[in-house]
């Protein structure tokens, strides 16, 4: 949206540009939408292990609609539905549910699924895997979880990577979670290249394509910015990378949940903000956040050209008819 507001002696001026693409991707969206779709085929409630995706807000309004949240599969009683987050589960989850009877719905991201199955080929063909991830995500547990213990490496630095040894350098392959950011991460698979020149790598972009935009757009408007604010959650890997990189651009940027957490002190001397949104973050709360800005200064709204998304996942054929 464009437009100039009228000024008014009371509130001063403040340029918004707002990047684009931001919020929900359609791993978001198909994992909201599985959970949702779920309550109306199996009726309230059904359980989700773990959070669906990375935002408080969404959790809350599932919620409401009848989803329990828990973070282990010995929380869901017997003859209850159970979702999978959009993270991605260990193996051994599945199995457990399946030995269970219990009913059971994967709501995985596709591209997570993708790495998955990537490493699982890897390990068919003899190769040591190094992931590239940051430890305790969900997503990394759950990647980890795909293949036997002592076959995959997490490297969460370039340090890492340069102090690898591994037992057998001509035999490995790499991957990594696709929440990173791009730019550390092809710092990383450079030095690991560097150091293991037969190693092998996904033939395309293992980092998402959602997070790889929302950077690219954050950059686009960051040199036009004094300031940055982006939506999403403290959890959220995504949207604290984007955090990242409107810092590394050189502007000052804070992660806040909603505009409930604006600090307008933070704001003192800001002339012209860049609002981002995490890939779960829903534009909702962007809206909220324009609104509250408004009610302080003289806002001016600039909605940024960008990368058009169209990217969409099938649902889970147990739920297509729901």
């Amino acid at each position: 949206m464009d437009g100039t507001a009228v000024t008014s002696p009371n509130k001063p001026p403040l340029d918004l540009l707002i990047a684009a693409p931001r919020g929900f991707c359609a791993g978001v969206d198909r994992a909201i939408r599985i959970v949702e779709l779920s309550i109306e085929k199996y009726g309230a409630p059904v359980y989700v292990r773990h959070e669906i995706v990375h935002n408080r807000h969404v959790v809350d309004a599932l919620r409401a609609k009848g989803a329990i949240f828990v973070e282990e599969l010995d929380d869901v009683p017997d003859g209850v539905p159970v979702v999978f987050s959009a993270h991605g589960v260990p193996k051994a989850v599945p199995h457990k549910a399946a030995e269970r009877g219990l009913d059971y719905i994967d709501a995985t991201c596709p591209l997570v699924s993708k790495v998955h199955r990537q490493a699982e080929r890897h390990v068919v063909a003899g190769r040591h895997i190094l992931f590239i991830g940051h430890r305790g995500h969900p997503e990394v547990v759950g990647t980890l979880g795909q293949v036997p213990p002592g076959t995959m490496t997490l490297i969460e630095t370039n340090e890492d990577a340069e102090a690898l040894v591994p037992t057998d350098p001509d035999n490995l392959a790499f991957l990594t979670q696709t929440t990173l950011s791009v730019d550390d991460t092809a710092q990383v698979v450079a030095t690991l290249k560097r150091r293991f020149p037969s190693i092998q790598g996904p033939r395309g972009e293992d980092i998402c394509y959602a997070t790889s935009n929302r950077q690219t757009a954050v950059k686009d408007i960051a040199e036009a910015c004094d300031a940055m604010l982006v939506i999403g959650a403290p959890n959220s890997s995504n949207s604290v990378r984007l955090v990242e990189v409107a810092l590394r651009a050189g502007i000052r940027a804070q992660l806040i949940e909603s505009a409930d957490n604006l600090d307008l002190a933070w704001l003192e001397g800001v002339r012209t903000l860049g609002i981002s949104a995490g890939a779960s973050a829903p534009e909702l709360l962007v809206r909220e956040l324009v609104g509250r800005l408004g009610e302080h200064f003289t806002v001016t709204e600039r909605e940024m050209s960008g990368i058009v998304e169209t990217m969409v996942f099938k649902l889970p054929r147990a739920l297509e008819a729901a």
